[in-house]
């Protein structure tokens, strides 16, 4: 009888290597590619033994006691039945088995499908007929041949009664019988001194003895016969140990042991029996079985202490290391594992004071949730569309609830829906869940870049040290790397960011906010800010405005409006609408950015106009010769340049044109004005050149005094050729002035031809007609300027002419002395020189203008003459015909009969000298009347009629103002005027 019990005993049991894998479900194979890496061997929870015992040697002791607690409990052993029984049982249990298959009660509680037929109906035939009954069944599971099970016997023992009943004769070698010995030493040593259930007692001696037995029969096999002393002593002192109980210790009990309860021995082998309910050939499968099995090896609870609850976490353990070992390739695994972790956890509260339940819980849930947070935290990585709706759910179900249990915390309902609050373990941990893994698949996106780009990014600062980010692909660049069209690595990033966000919301997210309501929200919160760390870095290191700078920024701005629509879209149902979410968004603000490379932009190509217009300036000779338009070259680089700015502009990539066009137009007006600054600068003004009005004098007919009031020293006379035509090196001579004006003539109006060509390539171009309309303003501060400065240069280029190029004529030489001798002929005939030089000169357009200039300077000039002339000038009535056929001749040259100015402009600007001259031939006597008539009149107090008040002198000329009267007074060569003057004024004769 013993003989064939060692039989099933010392043999090992050979592994079928030839699997039979069924065609996998939808769940199944949504897994079966996943990570390589996600299947690697987990530690086991239940901790290790003591001794070393094999897997092999822990699966013979579990069928040893599988089968004696079956035979204890009134079952029958497929060993002793003959043939004909065997072979009725078979007939009988074939129907009854296949019907147990399609109505497994706990695979369906789990949630297991049967599994689908892949062999053929002769193989399917032959396995029923195999396995008939559960006894055979779970001898197929364990591995043990049917050969050696023929020679069980009716009844188990413990390993002290199997080592005192086998001998060495019931063995094929003395070899194997020691190895068999050693193995339920082993097994007493383990469940009796290494894990016993009942902790050891200090004081008490049989544990040392057992040891002591023990190491001996190591050294030296153990006599296992009745009346051997060793042996009597071997079995006093294990019943000794394990009939204690924690109320006796010590006692012996003959109704109940302890040799194979304690932990966590007793976990290892009931392991070992729970791993039988796989089918042999298909490991990832659970047998069709499974209800008749579990009923089995329940029987074996009261031998190794176990219980519902025990066995509810061991089988979850069990289904799960067995998917997350096997590839992961049967998702029913998996969704079995999450149905049994809830019941684990109505467990863990009943079994809350149990010590070894809790530490055996603890390190379970503890290995489940190490191992779906490793791929939760990077669950990009692990899942896709195709397995995420049916794997992934699970994953995290058993993730959150393994902490929560771990915690102590309530459970969580595995409805579509889980309530809870706000901040729960389940969100918290899902929160966590989606930023680990969202910024692991950025960094993913990202790397792809690190060598295509030299381009580390900013979220890797932990690992690479940051370098300056540059962008220095331009398009003559690209173009001979053959890479002309690529897009700049962010905005590629932008665009993979973006699939990667839609691909969260639909693939992950509706997962996800079971647990976390606002899933999809956390997800692009963490892109976004992800990005906007890289963009940071990227928009710091730019040095100048280019192409690819701006295609960045439109693919940034694409990108955080996409972002943000599908966080609102996500939070239509939360309490705030998705504002808490949308608050952690700080925005790129690509519209900001790209305004401010566009300014900066603005002001590099403007500053260096100005730095240009300065250096050109200095080297500008103004010479009329330059060209046939008789204006300075250097302003037409000046409008190409400025041309090529607007250009440039409005081919920038960006949809704020109309915004940052007064920032250019502001610049590029600041450039022209300075040019045009710097075009009339040194040109001087009216006061540069008129001379300062003398004192009032009275007439001295002797007064022959030089003209020492002057400024400026007499000018010698010089040739016609010289005066007119001027220095080459004088850049202020009357060509070169006349140059500067048809300068400013051609910029003002280069600038209108350049606006209407702007605005009509705009409107072409489907522009915004705003822009358009502002286009037409942009050079409105330039053209003013231009005309501003054209008027200044004809006033500064008459007033030369006149008061410093012709005052030999003029100043110094008109009516000095005897009016007769000295009259307007000799100035007229230099002055028609210069009127003919600046004609051929002088634009067409401005031509007028520079004459009617002349023509103003010279009346007031004349005036002048007449009026300020200084002491050493003096007038009779008889002069006044004279005077007056002068100023006809001079009005004359500037109509040249009728090819000049026309008589109207001539008339509305002598008809001022036309109004004084008759002063010139009114009597003394009236014109003192007259003086003191005009005088009073203009007084404002009429205390003043006893004494005339000197008029102050307005240079407002005209016949009823009374310094004008004054001053034919004062230039009246005759007695009565001096008496006059001096007896009211006591002016001098001479200075």
């Amino acid at each position: 009888m013993w003989s064939r019990l060692r039989s099933i005993t010392y043999r090992k049991v050979k592994r079928h290597h030839h699997h039979h894998k069924t065609t996998a479900a939808e769940v199944t194979a949504a897994t079966a590619a996943m990570p390589s890496e996600c299947s690697e061997p987990l530690t086991s929870p239940f901790g290790e033994l003591a001794t070393n015992l094999s897997d092999s040697e822990l699966r013979e002791t579990a069928y040893e006691i599988l089968v004696g607690a079956r035979l204890s409990s009134g079952g029958k052993s497929s060993t002793y039945a003959s043939d004909s029984e065997k072979n009725s049982e078979r007939a009988a249990a074939t129907p009854q088995t296949l019907t147990s298959r399609a109505a497994s009660k706990v695979k369906k509680a789990l949630g297991l499908r049967s599994r689908r037929k892949k062999a053929s109906e002769k193989a399917e035939s032959e396995r029923v007929k195999k396995v008939s009954t559960i006894g055979e069944t779970m001898r197929v599971q364990m591995r043990v041949s049917e050969q050696m099970d023929s020679r069980k016997i009716e009844s188990m023992v413990l390993p002290l009664e199997m080592l005192q009943q086998l001998k060495p004769s019931d063995f094929p070698n003395q070899e194997e019988y020691e190895a068999w010995q050693r193995r339920n030493l082993k097994l007493l040593e383990a469940g009796l001194l290494l894990h016993p259930l009942v902790p050891l007692d200090d004081e008490n001696t049989a544990p040392q003895q057992l040891r002591e037995i023990i190491d001996g029969a190591l050294e030296k096999p153990l006599e296992t016969s009745k009346n051997n002393e060793t042996m009597q002593a071997l079995r006093t002192v294990v019943l000794s140990l394990a009939c204690r109980t924690s109320n006796n210790i010590g006692s012996v009990s003959e109704t109940s042991t302890h040799w194979a309860d304690g932990f966590p021995m007793n976990l290892k082998i009931y392991q070992m029996l729970l791993e039988a309910c796989f089918d042999v050939n298909d490991e990832t499968s659970v047998i069709e079985e499974l209800d008749e099995v579990l009923e089995l090896i329940k029987k074996t609870w009261l031998v190794l202490g176990m219980n519902q609850m025990l066995h509810n976490l061991c089988f979850l353990w069990i289904l799960f290391n067995r998917y997350a070992t096997m590839d992961q390739a049967e998702g029913d695994l998996l969704s079995a594992g999450n149905n049994l972790l809830i019941k684990v956890e109505n467990d863990a509260k009943a079994m809350k004071g149990d010590e070894n339940y809790c530490r055996m819980l603890s390190s379970t849930l503890g290995a489940i949730s190490s191992w779906a947070e490793k791929r939760l935290l990077g669950y990009h990585r692990y899942f896709r569309s195709d397995n995420a709706e049916s794997t992934m759910g699970c994953v995290v179900s058993m993730a959150v609830l393994s902490v929560k249990i771990m915690e102590g915390g309530e459970g969580i309902s595995n409805e579509d829906h889980i309530e809870g609050n706000e901040m729960d373990v389940g969100q918290e941990k899902v929160d966590a869940y989606i930023k680990s893994s969202l910024r692991a698949a950025f960094v993913q996106a990202s790397f792809q870049y690190l060598f295509h780009y030299n381009y580390v990014p900013a979220t890797q600062c932990a690992k690479y040290k940051m370098r300056k980010i540059m962008e220095t692909v331009k398009s003559s660049k690209s173009s001979s790397t053959g890479q002309q069209n690529e897009l700049p690595f962010m905005a590629k990033l932008a665009e993979d960011v973006s699939t990667l966000a839609f691909t969260e919301k639909e693939t992950f997210s509706p997962i996800l906010k079971r647990w976390h309501p606002l899933a999809a929200g956390v997800a692009v919160a963490t892109l976004h800010s992800c990005y906007g760390n890289e963009l940071k870095q990227y928009v710091s290191s730019i040095d100048e405005l280019t192409p690819d700078i701006l295609e960045v920024m439109k693919g940034a701005d694409k990108l955080e409006k996409d972002l943000v629509q599908i966080a609102v879209e996500n939070s239509e149902d939360s309490e705030d609408g998705g504002k808490s979410i949308i608050r952690e968004m700080l925005p790129y603000e690509a519209d900001s950015v790209t305004s401010n490379l566009v300014k900066s932009w603005i002001k590099t190509r403007t500053d260096r106009l100005k730095e240009w217009v300065d250096r050109n300036l200095q080297q500008e000779v103004w010479d009329p010769r330059a060209n046939r338009e008789r204006f300075a070259l250097s302003a037409v680089e000046v409008l190409r340049i400025v041309d090529e700015a607007f250009e440039a502009f409005f081919l920038l990539p960006i949809t704020t044109h109309s915004a940052l066009l007064p920032d250019l137009a502001t610049g590029i007006n600041s450039c022209l004005q300075h040019y045009i600054s710097m075009a009339k600068f040194g040109c001087g003004t009216q006061s540069t050149y008129v001379p300062t009005m003398p004192p009032l004098t009275r007439c001295s007919r002797r007064s022959k005094l030089p003209s020492v009031f002057k400024k400026k020293e007499k000018v010698p006379k010089k040739s016609q050729a010289g005066t007119v035509n001027g220095n080459e090196n004088d850049s202020f001579g009357t060509p070169q002035m006349c140059c500067r004006i048809n300068t400013l003539n051609y910029i003002q109006n280069e600038l209108n031809v350049l606006a209407k060509r702007d605005i009509t390539h705009l409107s072409s171009s489907g522009t915004n007609q705003d822009i358009a309309d502002r286009m037409e303003k942009v050079f409105e501060l330039s053209a003013a300027a231009c005309v501003e400065g054209i008027q200044q240069l004809c006033e500064a280029t008459a007033n030369k002419v006149i008061y410093q190029d012709l005052s030999h004529f003029f100043w110094d030489g008109l009516y000095i002395g005897e009016v007769s001798s000295t009259r307007i002929d000799p100035f007229l005939q230099e002055l028609d020189h210069y009127l003919e030089v600046i004609s051929i000169t002088v634009h067409d357009k401005v031509r007028t203008q520079v004459i009617t200039e002349m023509m103003k300077v010279s009346f007031d000039g004349f005036l002048m003459v007449l009026l300020a002339g200084g002491p050493h000038r003096a007038f009779t009535l008889q002069d006044y015909e004279i005077i007056d056929e002068d100023f006809n001749f001079l009005t004359d040259l500037f109509w040249s009969n009728g090819d000049g100015l026309p008589a109207e402009l001539i008339e509305q600007f002598s008809t001022k000298v036309k109004d004084i001259l008759p002063l010139f031939n009114t009597d003394t006597d009236s014109l003192i009347e007259k003086f003191k008539q005009v005088t009073l009149e203009s007084c404002a107090s009429s205390s003043a009629k006893s004494k005339l008040p000197l008029p102050p002198t307005t240079g407002q000329w005209s016949p009823t103002e009374p310094n004008t009267v004054l001053r034919v007074l004062c230039y009246r060569n005759e007695e009565t005027a001096a008496k006059f003057l001096k007896k009211t004024y006591h002016l001098p004769k001479r200075l």
